[in-house]
């Protein structure tokens, strides 16, 4: 388990990387200071996504960063990520289209 990386005791912050995948489905990777923890693809939604990450967290994470195709939407406590995971996902959605719009070429890089 990826807890193991870690000393006893020590809270950490994951961060949540959720992406379009194929076919209107999607994929996220949970890591932590940049090194991949765990992953899932195939997934019906980012609201599914951020649900399954964090159902595969130990005890030592206190929170999440979500980011949606690379743009950080927020951090979050685990009790919010697990209570209000629909409008974490809805709050992803509106930060990356909004991210997007103003810069066109971001699209296109994605």
């Amino acid at each position: 388990m990826w807890l193991a990386s870690f000393s006893a005791g020590n809270a950490v912050i994951v961060r949540f990387n959720i992406d379009p995948f194929e076919d209107g489905q999607f994929e996220y990777r949970v890591t932590h200071e940049g090194e991949d923890l765990f992953a899932d693809a195939g997934l019906s939604g980012i609201e599914e996504c951020i649900a399954a990450a964090t159902d595969g967290l130990g005890r030592d994470a206190v929170a999440a960063e979500v980011a949606y195709k690379g743009i950080v939407s927020g951090t979050y406590a685990l009790a919010s990520l697990a209570l209000v995971s629909a409008q974490i996902a809805e709050h992803a959605l509106q930060t990356t289209t909004a991210i997007e719009e103003v810069s066109p070429t971001r699209d296109a890089d994605s």
